[in-house]
């Protein structure tokens, strides 16, 4: 594909800041039972879908090292086809200005599950499921008002419906995936290479079906080492979806798949992609089965050039567990949601902490719906305090959802 010019320079007078049942008692492989901890949940900004701002939040928030929030929503903006937006601390307040609204063609339309990655430039770059010719990957600036198309999907083999987000390289390359399209139809990974204020799209990988996984939602993962690793929620050996590494070589790459998803205690269809800690380990959820029903927490562990698979968690209920991409914190803390269970069917946020040889299981908060908002789709963010951010798609004062915050 022919270069792109992307990249957003912050105009005259921009600042200079960083501008996607019940809870289960049964904890598998853990060192003690589920444990409740007291917290504190306060819904920091509603959207209202007027105006400029947003709608639906389907995607989490990302933290600046200043500590503003940055995100967007799958609807709402002043043309309808969603917004990206800042909440910036104030006192004991969040203050929000919302930075983007798309238009839907050229530019793109409905940014969906993934977080947005912030570059060193103080830009955001994500992926719209739509616009263009069949979705976008974008670039924002942090201040209001300046985006640009870094590519439009759809034409030829280059794959469709990017909903997964990108991830950001050292040299400012950017990696991501399309659910469906490229040589097979199956969906692709994709490589943004940066020179300037340019991007060259290329596909690394199409899946090809059969015993290879199909139709990836999720983003891909960086390791230090500049391999990628993802899942896809479908297909694979046993048809439950799998785990994949991608690996550079002078030669291009090569698609490796980790695991195979059984559907049996194991889980199924994980959608939400991995995350990788400092030694090397792979964390990842599936949205259904282990044993009891609702989804799982697993982790794959390199071991002797194999991985090595192990449950830390099952979920109680079927089909509402986990959407999308844990997150660690500093401490080797995990982090993550339930989209449809938890105490009141709404979801859940939860906290596996590492202990004795296991994982301890504890219950942050279950959504009640109403004016606290319910259904998280997006990952949470954690600060260095422990408090988590994220998104809830329903409910809120205008029942356009919330952007909400858990303080230990």
């Amino acid at each position: 594909m022919p270069p792109r010019q992307a990249l957003c320079s912050a105009p005259t007078g921009c600042p200079t800041t960083v501008c996607f049942a019940l809870i289960s008692t049964v904890l598998f492989l853990a060192s003690a039972s589920p444990i409740a901890q007291s917290q504190t949940y306060k819904v920091i900004h509603d959207f209202t879908n007027t105006g400029s701002d947003g709608a639906t939040p389907y995607g989490g928030p990302v933290l600046d090292r200043l500590g503003n929030l940055y995100g967007t929503t799958y609807l709402g903006g002043t043309y309808g086809n969603g917004s990206v937006y800042r909440l910036s601390p104030h006192n004991s307040s969040w203050t929000y200005t919302s930075l983007y609204s798309f238009k839907g063609v050229p530019d793109g339309s409905g940014p969906a599950f993934g977080s947005l990655a912030i570059g060193e430039d103080r830009a955001l770059f994500g992926t719209t499921e739509g616009g263009g010719y069949f979705g976008t990957t974008f670039v924002v600036c942090a201040c209001p008002g300046r985006e640009a198309v870094v590519h439009s999907f759809g034409m030829g083999t280059d794959g469709a419906q990017p909903i997964g987000g990108v991830v950001l390289d050292s040299l400012g390359n950017f990696y991501g995936t399309t659910s469906l399209g490229g040589a097979y139809g199956n969906g692709t990974v994709f490589e943004e290479k940066r020179s300037g204020l340019k991007w060259t799209e290329s596909v690394i990988y199409s899946f090809t079906g059969g015993s290879d996984p199909i139709n990836p939602a999720a983003g891909v993962t960086l390791d230090a080492q500049g391999n990628l690793y993802g899942t896809a929620s479908l297909g694979g050996a046993y048809g439950n979806g799998a785990v994949y590494k991608l690996s550079r070589s002078s030669s291009g790459w090569t698609e490796t798949v980790l695991y195979n998803f059984q559907g049996q205690s194991d889980g199924q269809n994980p959608v939400g992609g991995v995350v990788i800690d400092k030694t090397g380990n792979l964390y990842g959820t599936t949205f259904d089965g282990g044993i009891n029903g609702g989804g799982t927490v697993y982790e794959l562990s390199p071991s002797n050039g194999t991985w090595a698979f192990t449950v830390l968690y099952s979920f109680t209920g079927g089909y509402g567990g986990p959407y999308n991409k844990l997150t660690l914190d500093g401490k080797g803390n995990i982090y993550g949601f339930t989209n449809g269970e938890g105490a009141y069917g709404l979801g859940s946020v939860f906290k596996l902490t590492p202990a004795n040889g296991g994982w301890t299981y504890t219950d942050l908060y279950d959504f009640v719906g109403g004016t606290e908002g319910g259904q998280p789709y997006g990952s949470v963010a954690v600060d260095d305090s422990g408090n988590v951010f994220g998104t809830a798609v329903v409910g809120g004062k205008y029942n356009q959802g919330v952007v909400f915050e858990i303080t230990p």
